[in-house]
């Protein structure tokens, strides 16, 4: 494995295969596996869990890492093409990036969406600017719309759970007091499908899926076995539910006008998970989320530190998920 950018880009049997090695690696530690190995980590963005998982996994396995967090102790990185840099970044991407490669067996970058042209982030197009300067084995810590790492981890939390293939996993918008990115809704969606499930997107008029990921959300479930459909109705939406994901993201009628989507996510505070919104679910059903997640805004704390909640088993297995990404990668 030279690249982890989307899981998508992976069969679903190996995708398994990956979790059965996260699984062995859990059993079976391998503590020199990655010895001598060195893991760079860029950070365009902020990062709790991601970071720490990372730096974990790799000391786990017998490596050890780097984090460049720019304007934190390392000069401001622009990352714009054909900008006069007399602001206050001092160093461009296109040298940056490949000095860090050169220090490192293997890289992993975060850069979040811009939120100013959809289809601008839909291409990824900053993402894949950096990650041609790249000439190591590569990993997306999460970018303007994926983040394959949560993806593999929420694969194997639900495998763990005992969540069927074919269940209905229903991936629901929360309120947030601003506009987040699509990365890790995108990511949780095209998983789901890629295993199998009956994906549905419940969401308010307004934030409706843009049409490449819905297309590509629908080609998944069709290979896979499964489906794929988005509503604004909610009792709907979680008849027989398995799994409820839910998540923040902004408007994509109103994608980069922040007033527009001020004024139409205004009413939405009601759209904060609490244990009603499970009346129609199968009761077996789980609750998750990516976290950070705003207590009392997004959910409610009686829901999070309810059974139902795996939100902290889901955080937990970033770091073997990723494990079995960097073995894969640099094990000899």
């Amino acid at each position: 494995m030279k690249r982890f950018i989307d899981l998508a880009d992976f069969e679903p049997a190996a995708v398994r295969d990956l979790i059965a090695l996260a699984q062995k690696l859990e059993r079976e530690p391998e503590p020199q596996a990655l010895a001598g190995k060195v893991l760079g980590l860029l950070f365009m963005n902020p990062s709790l869990r991601t970071l720490a998982s990372f730096q974990a996994g790799m000391a786990r396995l017998g490596g050890s890492s780097f984090v460049i967090t720019p304007g934190q102790g390392t000069w401001n990185l622009e990352s714009r093409q054909g900008v006069m840099m007399d602001g206050d970044r001092a160093e461009h991407v296109r040298e940056g990036i490949p000095v860090l490669a050169s220090y490192s067996d293997a890289l992993g970058i975060r850069s979040f969406a811009e939120g100013k042209d959809l289809n601008a982030d839909l291409a990824e197009t900053g993402f894949r600017a950096m990650a041609e300067l790249v000439d190591k084995p590569l990993i997306n810590m999460e970018s303007a719309m994926n983040h394959p790492c949560q993806a593999l981890a929420d694969w194997k939390t639900m495998d763990e759970l005992g969540v069927p293939d074919h269940g209905k996993f229903v991936l629901s918008w929360v309120y947030h007091p601003r506009a987040l990115p699509l990365a890790v809704p995108a990511a949780a969606m095209t998983m789901a499908a890629q295993r199998g499930m009956e994906v549905v997107v419940l969401r308010p008029e307004g934030y409706e899926v843009p049409a490449p990921l819905a297309d590509k959300t629908r080609a998944l479930a069709k290979t896979s076995g499964g489906s794929f459909t988005e509503t604004s109705d909610r009792a709907s939406a979680l008849k027989g539910a398995r799994v409820l994901y839910a998540k923040e993201w902004g408007s994509t009628r109103h994608y980069g006008d922040a007033r527009a989507e001020a004024e139409l996510r205004k009413p939405l505070s009601e759209w904060r998970v609490e244990e009603p919104w499970f009346q129609s679910a199968d009761p077996r059903c789980h609750f998750m989320h990516c976290l950070p997640v705003r207590r009392n805004v997004a959910v409610a704390d009686a829901l999070l530190d309810g059974p139902r909640s795996v939100v902290v088993r889901e955080a937990y297995n970033r770091m073997p998920a990723q494990m079995a990404v960097l073995h894969r990668m640099l094990a000899r």
